[in-house]
């Protein structure tokens, strides 16, 4: 922090303030990695997108589906839906939006040309039909109760769907003008939108850059991606405020069950309980994360609590690491019972998380290799199940169907999010049910039993819920941090242009983000 406090002084100096503009300039730790929303599987992407392009319907800060291009749906049969469409949807180049658009884009996905990795969330679906320019029917193979998961996708135009190109005009408020690989992508509102004019996401890897460029107040906003250390740093500087709120974003650690030693559930275990979470949180994360027995966070509607833990206990550890026929050969001295690969991205934060993850599980015998890389090269490797074990989170989990396409057997990449092969009838058994049973109660109780049996299992290790922490510009109001880091409220937030409104007394207009 000394070092953050020189460079700060000495850039600051008597340069005075950077012009403000009507452009919002939004901090990022790594480039998305693909805008059409056929294949953003990203946070970064994702999160862009957002603003970009529309949806039959979106996921409110309460991660309840409300409508977006979609005024209206209902079921005409048992296995068929109905959408109305707005009918003044236009796209960013001005041609209209209509439920043709709509079919196309499902049926692209569906495609096996295409390639989507979202082909999958698809695979309910029998067909479509169009009766008319604003309706657009879904035609279910069987009963499906997480429906509504799908239509969160962003509509394409029909017209640009015959290319093998990436697409990237949408229906949102706002337009892509610009992509500057590895460095920033840039966003225009379109000319009937009344926010914040340009938005400007900057690529910046280092987190000392971009906690001084916050307080230079060349960037207005980042989420989740400035270091406790940092964030503290920032809450003392006149210009910007911090904001905390309770996080759904679910960080674990992805196990590779081809690995002979992580086959075992005795193996699992003792990496579970060798694990110091608090520690990890309060030392690492700035007390910004809540420990996590599993996926779903407890303000989840399918969440239960009730399931097998696993605290801190290198003493347990050992005595499973002894069970499962790996003894220490030197009785705590440095030789290790076995070797593990754990990957990771060359973000500082999650580099300093393996390392500590590194020194936990050296104190039980396991010797850990940390590995990182550059994101694109990290994420394409997990996605590929090229690893023994990684680290990653999942942002945004609304429905427990997740767990179907995270778990299934038959959901290994590239058709779905099974990363390290893990395989389980019971865990079929029953994440095939909850995709049949459309009773909430039933459901439920379904999902408390998966919830039950991955505990049990493990075939990912939890770690924690981040919280959502946002440090913004004060001229930055109307935003509104999203559970799962979502920005989606931007498009109605706006900025401060006025030169000489107060800074540093918390005395701005909107109160530092809020109307």
């Amino acid at each position: 922090m000394a070092a953050l406090f020189i460079v700060w002084t000495a850039t600051s100096g008597c340069s005075g303030r950077p012009r403000r503009t009507e452009t919002l300039v939004v901090g990022l730790e790594a480039m998305p990695t693909d805008l059409d929303p056929r294949f953003a599987t990203d946070a970064a992407s994702s999160r862009i997108d957002d603003l970009v392009f529309r949806a039959l319907t979106r996921l409110d800060e309460h991660q309840e589906h409300v409508p977006d291009l979609a005024v209206d749906w209902r079921f005409d049969a048992p296995l068929s839906v109905r959408f109305q469409i707005r009918a003044d949807a236009t796209f960013s180049d001005g041609s209209p939006l209509t439920a043709a658009d709509v079919r196309a884009t499902y049926e692209s996905i569906l495609d096996p040309k295409t390639a989507s990795p979202k082909r999958e969330d698809l695979a309910f679906l029998e067909s479509l039909d169009t009766p008319d320019d604003h309706t657009v029917r879904f035609h279910l193979k069987a009963p499906f109760a997480p429906f509504l998961e799908a239509t969160t996708i962003g509509i394409l135009p029909r017209s640009q769907l015959a290319s093998t190109e990436r697409v990237r005009i949408g229906s949102g408020a706002y337009r892509i003008v610009g992509v500057t690989p590895d460095r920033e992508v840039q966003l225009a509102s379109r000319a009937e939108h009344r926010g914040i004019r340009e938005i400007r996401f900057r690529v910046i890897p280092d987190d000392t850059v971009r906690a001084l460029e916050l307080a230079k107040g060349t960037i207005d906003l980042v989420e989740n991606a400035v270091e406790p250390e940092n964030v503290r740093w920032l809450e003392g500087h006149s210009e910007t405020c911090v904001r905390r709120i309770a996080g759904t974003t679910f960080q674990y650690i992805g196990i590779n069950f081809e690995d002979s030693h992580l086959r075992d559930l005795r193996v699992r275990r003792a990496i579970a309980q060798a694990i110091d979470r608090p520690s990890l949180i309060q030392h690492l994360l700035g007390g910004a994360a809540r420990p996590a027995g599993g996926l779903l966070a407890p303000e989840h509607w399918a969440y239960e609590d009730d399931v097998k833990k696993y605290s801190y206990d290198p003493a347990e550890a050992k005595r499973l690491l002894d069970a499962a026929g790996y003894p220490d050969p030197d009785d705590d001295g440095p030789a290790v019972r076995f070797r593990l690969s754990y990957k990771t991205s060359t973000i500082d934060s999650r580099r300093r998380i393996g390392e500590a993850l590194q020194a936990m599980l050296a104190a039980v015998g396991i010797g850990l290799d940390v590995r990182s890389f550059e994101w694109g090269t990290f994420y394409d490797d997990v996605r590929r199940g090229n690893f023994q074990l990684y680290s990653l989170a999942w942002v945004g989990v609304s429905d427990p169907d997740f767990f179907f396409t995270m778990l299934h057997s038959t959901m290994t990449p590239p058709r779905g999010n099974n990363r390290g092969g893990y395989v389980d009838p019971e865990v079929d058994r029953l994440t095939e049910l909850g995709r049949r049973t459309l009773d909430a109660a039933q459901r439920q109780k379904i999902y408390a039993a998966v919830q039950h049996r991955v505990a049990e299992e493990l075939p990912f290790i939890p770690l924690w819920w981040t919280d959502n922490v946002v440090v913004q510009s004060e001229r930055l109001c109307g935003f509104v941090p999203y559970p799962d880091g979502s920005l989606i409220s931007l498009t109605t937030a706006w900025l401060l242009t006025a030169p000489n409104f107060p800074r540093g007394t918390g005395s701005t207009p909107c109160g530092c983000g809020h109307s």
